[in-house]
């Protein structure tokens, strides 16, 4: 089978962190007219920004990417899907975030995307945040990281029934250990490692890798 390989591309100007709905809108300005020039060069793209990015479904519409039938997807719709399909019916899964001001914003991204009242329907358990930004997550203190990552997925978890939850940022990629011992710490050792905790940059590439080999 062969190999996948993986290129990347930052924004050569713009926010430095992705904090609201203006800034997502703003990167997708600086972003598109590059990407625009390499879009025949690659078999599929993920956006990995936390959000209702408006690149997902600019790159869909692409014309080049329709003609090829190139996969594309965010990181937030790859994380929501693999959520679903890993909890059960009675189940629910929810986000972790950053900022406080994404809790409405990827509540109403949730109801879009599922097509379900406002709120996100009965499968979802909502967003709680860490009050730091994407860039924060890295240059505060780690101590002060931690807790603040801790403090939000207890508080998401203690809503009930959370089976699955999304890492809330790309930023968030290799938070996973703290994210478990706050799941264990709230529900005891057995129930907190059963639930799932999904990184939706790696939800983006497995769910791009399974579409092109499966001609999808």
């Amino acid at each position: 089978m062969r190999q996948t390989d993986h290129e990347f591309f930052t924004a050569p100007s713009g926010p430095k962190s992705i904090n609201d709905e203006d800034d997502a809108a703003e990167s997708a300005d600086q972003c598109l007219p590059h990407l625009e020039k390499i879009v025949d060069q690659h078999s599929g793209f993920l956006v990995a920004c936390y959000s209702k990015h408006p690149l997902v479904p600019i790159l869909k519409a692409n014309a080049h990417i329709k003609k090829a039938s190139k996969p594309v997807t965010g990181i937030f719709e790859a994380s929501v899907a693999a959520s679903l399909q890993l909890i059960a019916p009675d189940e629910r899964f929810g986000i972790v975030s950053t900022g406080k001001v994404w809790e409405q914003i990827l509540t109403d991204a949730i109801a879009e995307f599922l097509g379900t009242q406002p709120g996100g329907g009965d499968r979802f358990a909502g967003v709680e945040t860490t009050g730091l930004n994407a860039t924060e997550l890295h240059d505060a203190p780690a101590e002060e990281v931690k807790d603040r990552m801790k403090a939000a997925t207890k508080r998401l978890v203690r809503k009930g029934k959370v089976a699955a939850l999304c890492l809330g940022c790309a930023g968030m990629s290799g938070m996973n250990e703290m994210v478990r011992e706050a799941c264990v710490e709230e529900l005891g050792e057995v129930d907190g490692e059963r639930i799932k905790i999904v990184d939706g940059v790696q939800a983006g590439v497995a769910w791009l890798e399974g579409a092109l080999r499966s001609g999808f």
